[in-house]
């Protein structure tokens, strides 16, 4: 590994290590009654679940089979309820401090009753983050483009983006999203990037669900920065095996509109964006559709005359706090139907998620886009 990856591994492993100490911390002041056999099992605990989640997500980089899935999901899973439970110990604190200042000092044996509570409202906001992650809502957007050909007016794109099929979302999860969009019967689907989850795995047998759909119009795809971790050349062919048409840096006509499509690891950078846009942009006066991963580099985009931008990669933030934390980085433009000038963007939430399986704060979703 370069160094780089190598530090951001290690500084989000010291991140963890300080947040399970930072529980153990909360839980043996807030619960004196534990005895030292009971702290040392708990310390015992809260060390090796530090370290689950960036060892199973290493290992799921280099291998594929069912042991290294498992340990992962559970890895993924407790690291969601880690989010909550921390937020629950900072709660806890804040709630003591104040009841120091504000009121008379209370009893020491309210110290575990104000945890307790803090602590199970963690766990059943990590368990409707579960169920709310499966649940994948249907948003439907009426699209109105200028120079619009007559013959797009009226059809129905699918827009499903951010799948992360791997580890935890698999070929039956999938089928599931296939079912959802074809119901819908689109003349053409769209999918900006993050088909996979950057794992190891079987990535024929992830995509089979895909084969079965045959918009008339086609599937198109560009890559995200799960793709990209590695060298994108095995989740490309894969997907392009997979019947799907893929836009690295490339337009195409599709019945008089033209779609585009610009890798991730293009569009990141200003300059290479705005050659790559200026060649294959067909002006301002056709209409045109660009796949572009993460809704950035829009200046660029819609100065090369650009019509609407596709874009995921945001997840509305998945959990709190990192919904909020994603709308200081993107804006209004992390989730929905927005102006840049002349550009429209619309960003989806997407469908799968990445890390921990949960959804508090956004939703997953697959949209239908209605041009009129």
């Amino acid at each position: 590994m370069k160094a780089w990856p190598l530090l951001g591994v290690f500084l989000i492993q010291v991140i963890l290590l300080l947040a399970h100490w930072f529980l153990f911390h909360t839980w043996i002041v807030f619960w004196p009654g534990l005895t030292p056999a009971d702290q040392l099992e708990l310390r015992a605990a809260l060390f090796v679940l530090a370290f689950t989640f960036v060892a199973a997500a290493l290992l799921s980089f280099r291998f594929s089979n069912f042991a290294v899935a498992f340990v992962y999901r559970l890895a993924a899973v407790w690291l969601g309820f880690l989010n909550f439970f921390f937020l629950a110990a900072c709660l806890t604190w804040l709630t003591w401090y104040a009841m120091l200042v504000f009121r008379d000092p209370p009893a020491p044996s309210l110290r575990a009753s104000i945890a307790l509570a803090f602590f199970v409202l963690a766990l059943l906001v990590g368990v409707f983050g579960l169920f709310n992650a499966l649940w994948i809502r249907v948003r439907r957007i009426a699209i109105r483009l200028p120079h619009l050909p007559e013959s797009w007016r009226g059809r129905k794109a699918v827009l499903m983006s951010d799948l992360h099929l791997g580890s935890i979302n698999g070929s039956h999860f999938c089928r599931r999203v296939v079912a959802l969009a074809a119901s819908f019967h689109p003349d053409v689907i769209f999918i900006p990037g993050d088909v996979f989850d950057g794992s190891k795995a079987d990535l024929d047998r992830l995509l089979a669900p895909l084969k079965e759909l045959a918009p008339p119009l086609g599937i198109f795809f560009s890559t995200g920065n799960h793709e990209e971790f590695h060298d994108p050349a095995d989740y490309i062919q894969a997907i392009a095996r997979a019947g799907i048409r893929v836009l690295a840096g490339e337009r195409v006509v599709v019945d008089g509109l033209h779609i585009l499509g610009i890798s991730y690891g293009e569009s990141t950078y200003p300059m290479r964006a705005r050659a790559r846009l200026e060649q294959l942009c067909p002006g301002p006066e056709t209409a045109s559709i660009l796949l572009n991963h993460a809704p950035v580099r829009l200046p660029i985009v819609e100065q090369a005359g650009i019509s609407l931008q596709l874009s995921g990669h945001t997840h509305g933030g998945q959990i709190f706090p990192y919904t909020w934390l994603t709308r200081r980085i993107f804006g209004r433009f992390t989730y929905g139907l927005h102006r840049f000038g002349a550009l429209q963007v619309y960003t989806s939430t997407g469908i799968g998620t990445w890390g921990p399986p949960m959804r508090v704060g956004s939703a997953p979703e697959i949209v239908v886009l209605e041009f009129e």
